[in-house]
């Protein structure tokens, strides 16, 4: 199909003309992103196809090749809608990067415009251990039971277990892919994708029939750190995609948050080194996650402190007649004055004081600590 003939498919559509560029452009990197920045999607195509930009470009050549008609099939074929900016589910977060999308592929019916506010990205290690799953899939399965929707890359490891604890209570949770939605990344989890669709959305700025390559899985995480209130990581190495991620997150002023793992663990290595550099909060569950990423003054979590215990209850000045006092053969007053280096007047007050509150027991002239409770 020629260059002529697609132009004349989109007329004025911005909508087409966006999903043109999303075809001719590389995320990121295509130079089509500061041509429609500069004349919009229409006229920037326009520009194209009469030579007045990218005269022998890829993305000339890449126009020349591209079947619209074919790739709107396509699309109707695998129920993918496009959004642009502007629409009403479009990400707003997104329009925080540096260098956005022309625009997202979708599968499923998820609003994805309150992103921003109740998305919450978790990610980390594709070969992540047992501890990793389950802590992520604890997590998440617990912040999409408070309404929060989880967002992840469906990846092996740590995005799989996101997503399948979100899905566990019901909860809405979004992939985001790094190729073509006819596609399903990795194979193996083409089921899992289908339920993520049903229950929210797959989504990928890269049109149908594009390959995942290892630029677009580096595209792919600034969509998720960007969507999101924050990114939350779950085992990663020092040298872990996922701490890509949260890079993109901290940049964009976003939360970013790492659960610590065993100090042996290579795996956390990358979240341990995040912590120890101050650039990530530390947490260990959803109750952490939304005290730091929730809405102020309802998701905000007292500090946590040991449960309380009967010592507690035992003021300074009584502390070492309390300790004095055996527990299980009474003792008289003057061996516990004695031993408490206390006069004797002030361990009988003392020893009213400990039997009020009923720390004490007093049998005849002796006196020792009472059972604990249970």
């Amino acid at each position: 199909m020629s260059a002529e003939r697609n132009l004349r498919l989109v007329r004025d559509d911005e909508r087409l003309a966006r999903i043109v560029w999303a075809h001719l452009d590389e995320p990121v990197q295509g130079p089509g992103l500061a041509w429609v920045a500069s004349h919009g999607p229409v006229e920037a195509l326009e520009r194209l196809v009469c030579g007045a930009v990218g005269r022998g470009s890829a993305a000339a050549t890449r126009l020349a090749a591209l079947d619209l008609d074919g790739a709107l099939r396509a699309m109707d074929r695998h129920r993918v809608r496009a959004l642009v900016p502007g629409d009403a589910q479009w990400p707003i977060g997104l329009d925080d990067l540096p260098v956005g999308p022309h625009c997202l592929f979708v599968q499923g019916h998820a609003d994805l415009s309150g992103l921003h506010r109740s998305g919450i990205a978790v990610v980390g290690s594709r070969s992540a251990t047992a501890y990793g799953t389950q802590t992520a899939r604890r997590i998440a399965a617990d912040l999409a039971d408070r309404g929060r929707v989880v967002v992840s890359g469906a990846a092996f490891g740590i995005d799989a277990a996101a997503h399948e604890g979100a899905l566990s209570v019901g909860g809405v949770t979004v992939a985001v892919l790094a190729c073509g939605l006819d596609r399903p990344y990795p194979a193996a989890h083409a089921g899992l994708l289908r339920r993520i669709a049903a229950a929210g959305a797959v989504v990928s700025e890269v049109p149908i029939g594009h390959a995942p390559y290892r630029q677009r899985f580096l595209s792919r995480n600034r969509l998720i750190a960007a969507a999101t209130v924050g990114t939350v990581v779950v085992e990663a190495s020092l040298r872990s995609g996922s701490l890509n991620t949260a890079r993109e997150a901290r940049d964009l002023e976003r939360h970013v948050a790492m659960v610590p793992g065993p100090v042996t663990s290579v795996l956390s290595a990358g979240c341990h080194e995040w912590i120890r550099s101050k650039e990530s909060s530390l947490v260990t569950d959803a109750a952490d996650v939304l005290d730091l990423m929730g809405t102020l003054g309802v998701d905000a979590q007292d500090t946590r402190r040991a449960a309380p215990q009967r010592e507690d209850l035992v003021s300074p000045e009584d502390q070492a007649l309390w300790s004095a006092v055996p527990v299980r053969r009474g003792a008289d007053l003057a061996s516990l004055a004695r031993a408490s280096g206390l006069t004797v007047p002030a361990t009988l007050a003392g020893l009213g004081r400990l039997t009020l509150l009923g720390l004490v027991i007093r049998h005849e002239d002796t006196w020792r600590k009472a059972p604990r409770p249970g």
